[in-house]
């Protein structure tokens, strides 16, 4: 059975028991015990422990930024679902609202006492739980707006990080003799450090996409 492996950050390989040739179509068990179907594209590690571990996507295009397309989604949707409770709970709040309006004071020892306070508690519990509601719908908001900015994100995991490492080393590079040239000036003391750190990062980044994802 085919299983997915750690391979690095925000990257899972197919630990397979048996070699596959490249653009073969497997399936791949979770922990779970759900399966997906997968293209295999690379040999990145042949174990110690025998087995193959290869670079591969998810047949069906389900990727990182799908995943946060659907997280948006689905906090978008919980959103308008909190709002929807919010709104009714705001209008049941308004319950007896042409008597209230009056202004007439509680009749203690009256027959509608009990009634009264009861309509005042009510009106009082529905809009506190609006308000919460409300709340509710805002975090819900926050954190779809959150994933909505992940949807382009491109990272290891993805056969179009290659081309976007590839990018990056040649922008950091830019970066970094830009500074030690002058021809751009030098925020701090670190900048060049940081600069070179940054075209480091960067080629190690590459390095690993190109064994994930290059021919």
């Amino acid at each position: 059975m085919n299983t997915y492996a750690k391979y690095a950050a925000n990257v899972f390989v197919a630990k397979c028991e048996q070699s596959y040739e490249k653009g073969e179509t497997i399936l791949v068990e979770t922990k779970y015990g759900k399966e997906h179907e997968c293209i295999v594209f690379n040999l990145v590690m042949l174990g110690k422990d025998g087995f193959y571990y290869y670079s591969m996507v998810r047949a069906d295009g389900y990727n990182v930024q799908e995943r946060a397309k659907a997280k948006a989604e689905r906090y978008q949707q919980w959103a308008a679902s909190a709002e929807k409770k919010s709104n009714e709970k705001y209008e049941a709040s308004h319950e007896g609202r042409d008597f209230l309006a009056l202004g007439e004071p509680i009749k203690v020892g009256h027959h509608s006492e009990k009634r009264h306070r009861a309509l005042i508690e009510r009106n009082h519990n529905r809009m506190d739980k609006s308000m919460e509601l409300l709340a509710v719908a805002g975090e819900h908001n926050s954190k779809a707006a959150y994933w909505e900015s992940k949807a382009n994100d491109i990272n290891l995991s993805m056969p179009e990080s290659l081309e976007y490492f590839e990018y990056k080393v040649e922008e950091a590079k830019e970066r970094y003799e830009g500074l030690k040239s002058g021809k751009y000036p030098r925020e701090h003391s670190f900048s060049l450090t940081y600069a070179k750190k940054s075209v480091n990062e960067a080629e190690k980044n590459l390095t690993t996409a190109q064994k994930l994802w290059g021919e």
